[in-house]
């Protein structure tokens, strides 16, 4: 090898030397700790539902790839113990894509897809007597991949796919077993979006509609039954200069929770599972980067917050699929170690 091809490496190695210490100076710049958790001891699996109902937290159903099969099986978690112990087994059909929501201390499960139909039956789940009680029927159509939260003690479902994309949102009250259909979210139809709630309003933002990433990012208030629009979360979408709109937010099958005041959203992503972790403040409608998720890059995760402490399990990427958890301190800095 002569001098000049030489020289060559060493300058290769050089810069790949210093791309590598920027980007780990910039990582540690990044606040939060991510820490795992005991693994789930269900079998590995994407596309989930949970729920808390008084301080545990609740999985179940999804899609196993190794065995490519949907599951009907649900698991507690005791965060305290850090221990998860299986409860009685979702008694409607295996499914995948649906959603799951605590309300009025119980636990409901509906829509979703079993592999063949789209599904709208509702199931309601007492853990004081470990059963589960179908509910009325989930009163818009039939879909799978839509969103869900709570608000006033009531679970609102919205968005998602019935063969077309979707953007209506209904409410249902736990005390009358009833859905009451609200006022649509504004903007886009979307599917493989993701929710949170801050302060009694709702935020629902990310997923696809038409073969694009959407930008968009609504809050909802349920006493007004109004929607507002906040400000855009992709790279290109903000023209204030004053505004730092290098985001990106943008993507699909992400999971988010809410903390002291502040929304998270982490993993999904565009065009391939990612780890980047975005904080939200909405007393001035801006978001933050935070130290990026310590698991694999993955979709189709389930979130749960226990006693303000939130948590990420399960999903899957390339074939792969999890049953690791993690937790986050957003005031600390990420600790490698533990």
């Amino acid at each position: 090898m002569n001098y000049k091809q030489q020289l060559g490496i060493w300058l290769l190695l050089s810069l790949f030397i210093l791309s590598a210490c920027s980007s780990s100076d910039d990582d540690e710049d990044l606040m939060g700790n991510w820490v795992e958790k005991g693994a789930f001891e269900g079998v590995p699996r994407c596309d989930a539902v949970a729920f808390v109902i008084d301080n545990y937290a609740y999985i179940g159903t999804g899609y196993d790839g190794v065995e490519d099969e949907r599951l009907t099986d649900f698991w507690r978690y005791d965060a305290e113990k850090d221990f998860w112990t299986q409860v009685a087994n979702f008694e409607g059909s295996a499914r995948n894509g649906a959603v799951g929501f605590g309300a009025g201390g119980k636990g409901y499960v509906t829509t979703g897809y079993d592999g063949k139909d789209k599904l709208k039956d509702t199931w309601e789940y007492d853990a004081s007597s470990n059963s589960w009680t179908q509910k009325s029927d989930f009163a818009g159509t039939a879909r799978y991949d839509a969103v869900s939260f709570v608000l006033n003690n009531k679970g609102y479902v919205g968005t998602g796919y019935d063969g077309n994309l979707l953007k209506d949102f209904w409410q249902y009250d736990p005390a009358t077993d009833t859905w009451e259909q609200k006022v649509s979210i504004g903007g886009n139809k979307r599917r493989h979006a993701t929710a949170f709630v801050i302060d009694e309003k709702a935020y629902v933002l990310t997923g696809m509609d038409n073969g694009q990433y959407l930008d968009d990012m609504w809050e909802y208030d349920a006493n007004s039954d109004v929607w507002d629009a906040k400000r855009d979360i992709g790279t290109d979408a903000n023209e204030d200069e004053s505004y730092d709109d290098e985001y990106q937010i943008t993507g699909i099958k992400a999971v988010s929770f809410a903390v002291n005041g502040l929304g998270y959203v982490t993993t999904g992503g565009p065009g391939a599972p990612g780890s980047l972790t975005w904080e939200y403040n909405p007393d001035i409608d801006e978001w933050e980067q935070r130290s990026n998720f310590e698991g694999s890059p993955r979709y189709d995760a389930v979130s749960f917050t226990i006693n303000d402490k939130p948590y990420v399990a399960t999903g899957n990427s390339s074939g792969y699929y999890f049953d690791d958890v993690w937790t986050f301190n957003p005031n600390e800095e990420q600790d490698d170690d533990d």
